[in-house]
């Protein structure tokens, strides 16, 4: 169970790495505001709690690996990367300048730090899957984290990759659905109904556990849940607020692929500092 300072702790990273999200982006510049925030505890969550990873050693072959299977939402896997020195922060802000290797979806032969090429949605758990298998073949231990949208399980790819991790009994597979409701342009439940979500995986045999996505001790003590089901695979579905953290940014889906003006972009980062100092002042 995750221990009170360090919960303040993860918390406080949560905060930091929203700002580093929109600061990355900055003004006139159009991107995935709305599910990288969303997303935000959640990665946090993997990267400086659960997951068995040494950023001075990416590569190293006994590590944990996280898969961003809604590619789109990457900056908030490069802002983590930046925070851990995996990147440098002063590299972020060229996210998808010509050349760069913050691309806006994940381009795993140019990034530090990324384990696959996705954004083409619904391939993401297939993907994590066979890095799964793989440990097997390779005899190393490690559990293969995917992220996945939630209008994303919406193509039908996903459900071949749910039954495929039951058959093979991949207990180190553990899928997280930021389920925040929105996709591009409308709300997830306009296209093919998901609901009951929770109970419609563990009908394909996955254990399965829904919580707020935006709770750190609730997903701390998920993941501490899905660690420990080694005979199944195991899925979190996260409630989510799309754009969470920026008022008028917040469920409204023309976020979900836009730039903020200046003026925007100074009342975004006004607001995620203020939550951040109200964090801090916990402990003053």
């Amino acid at each position: 169970m995750v221990a009170a300072d360090e919960l303040y702790q993860l918390r406080l990273k949560a905060a930091r790495l929203r700002l580093q999200i929109v600061a990355m982006m900055g003004p006139d510049k159009t991107h995935h505001f709305g599910g990288s925030l969303s997303a935000a505890d959640i990665v946090a969550a993997l990267y400086f709690y659960k997951m068995r990873y040494d950023p001075k050693n990416p590569d190293w072959p006994g590590r944990d690996r996280f898969l961003m299977s809604k590619g789109h939402s990457v900056p908030a896997q490069y802002a983590a990367l930046g925070m851990l020195g995996v990147l440098p922060l002063e590299e972020l802000p060229t996210l998808k300048f010509l050349g760069s290797r913050l691309q806006g979806h994940p381009a795993m032969r140019e990034t530090p730090g990324i384990e696959g090429c996705t954004g083409a949605l619904g391939e993401g758990l297939s993907y994590a899957n066979g890095m799964a298998l793989a440990s097997r073949v390779l005899g190393i231990s490690y559990n293969v984290y995917c992220l996945l949208g939630d209008g994303e399980l919406q193509e039908g790819q996903v459900w071949e990759a749910v039954m495929t991790a039951a058959k093979q009994c991949l207990g180190n597979v553990v899928a997280i659905v930021d389920r925040n409701g929105l996709k591009a342009m409308d709300e997830t439940a306009c296209g093919k109904l998901l609901d009951p979500l929770a109970e419609r995986w563990a009908a394909f045999g996955w254990a399965a556990v829904e919580i707020d996505g935006h709770d750190m001790r609730a997903i701390c003590d998920a993941l501490d849940w899905a660690d420990a089901q080694d005979q199944q695979p195991s899925v979190i579905v996260a409630n989510t607020v799309k754009g969470k953290g920026i008022s008028f940014i917040e469920g409204q889906p023309q976020f979900h692929n836009a730039s903020l003006d200046e003026g925007q972009f100074g009342r975004a980062m006004g607001e995620l500092e203020r939550a951040l100092g109200a964090i801090e002042e916990e402990r003053r």
